[in-house]
């Protein structure tokens, strides 16, 4: 019996210790850049957010252009957004791939959306961008506050030189086409 136990024992030490093992060691760099970048942009400081941005993307969307696009969507007097509850999902081992590390990341955040400025028609229209982007059962618009509350689950390619540092693209499947000047195969396959 103290056998049996005893055995029992050291086997359950040995999957403890394989878990262990199997941690990512690189999880806690990416949360807190992930997280920097984030609040760069829920803080409006887009330049700031734009530098955490993978720079092969400049590439495919000029970086000027990013910029651009961000300061619209986000410091936009007709429409404020605010996110928040940044929450982390899976985060893959990175990959190493042509001197660089590669690692799919699973978040989640609150977003709401202030749209009393907008006319019916632009909220129909950002209504149905917002289904189509996160799912119906994600989106909730509040008439009383004129604001859209949506649950955004996102997935980003956090990418590395030095495995401390890390930068993002967003990974979205109608981007894809997009990414292939700009991503290996192997981290296109995951999209």
């Amino acid at each position: 019996m103290k056998t049996k136990t005893l055995l029992f024992l050291l086997v359950m030490l040995s999957f403890t210790v394989f878990a262990q093992n199997k941690a990512n060691p690189d999880e806690a760099s990416i949360k807190k850049s992930l997280t920097y970048f984030m609040n760069s942009i829920k803080d409006k400081k887009i330049d700031q957010g734009v530098n955490c941005i993978y720079p092969k993307l400049f590439i495919v969307i000029p970086k000027d252009q990013m910029t651009q696009i961000l300061n619209m969507t986000y410091n936009n007097p007709f429409m404020k957004i605010d996110m928040s509850n940044l929450k982390f999902g899976n985060i893959e081992l990175p990959k190493q791939i042509n001197g660089e590390y590669f690692s799919i990341v699973n978040y989640f955040f609150h977003l709401k959306c202030d749209v009393g400025s907008l006319n019916d028609e632009m909220k129909k229209r950002l209504n149905a961008a917002f289904i189509s982007k996160y799912g119906k059962n994600n989106v909730k618009y509040i008439a009383a506050e004129s604001s859209y509350f949506v649950n955004a689950h996102m997935r980003a390619c956090a990418v590395s030189k030095n495995r401390k540092n890390w930068q993002f693209i967003i990974l979205e499947k109608e981007y894809k086409p997009h990414l292939i000047r700009v991503l290996p195969k192997k981290v296109l396959d995951k999209i």
